[in-house]
């Protein structure tokens, strides 16, 4: 997936807001909250997605991915997909739709009514 690719289907996530924030990263919010961000590693697209408990016991060693820099350092249980081979498009697609869907349930249910969730 390249950057803009990322950013496209992010984009077409309902009630998403995107801003550009550290060093040049694409973070991707809904309700104001963090569910997937684009950035650099090594020069090229890094991945960042929120996971849950079990995704992150299974993934964060393998190939391509790891525990997501800063984020997993502070005991969240989110992943980077740092090269291709980390996984293909379509499970990235499902991991970022799986990570928005956690963050939307997380919102108040008068925040979700608002955004139309």
């Amino acid at each position: 997936m390249t950057r803009n690719e990322f950013n496209t289907f992010c984009a077409g996530l309902r009630a998403t807001t995107h801003v550009v924030q550290w060093g040049n990263a694409d973070v991707w919010k809904v309700g104001g909250k963090v569910f997937a961000i684009c950035g650099w590693h090594d020069g090229e697209a890094a991945f960042t997605f929120k996971v849950s408990d079990i995704a992150y016991e299974v993934l964060q060693d393998e190939p391509g991915i790891h525990p997501a820099p800063y984020l997993a350092s502070r005991g969240m249980k989110w992943l980077q997909v740092y090269e291709e081979r980390g996984m293909t498009d379509a499970s990235l697609r499902d991991h970022i739709v799986m990570s928005y869907d956690m963050v939307v349930a997380k919102l108040t249910k008068k925040l979700r009514a608002e955004l139309g969730l």
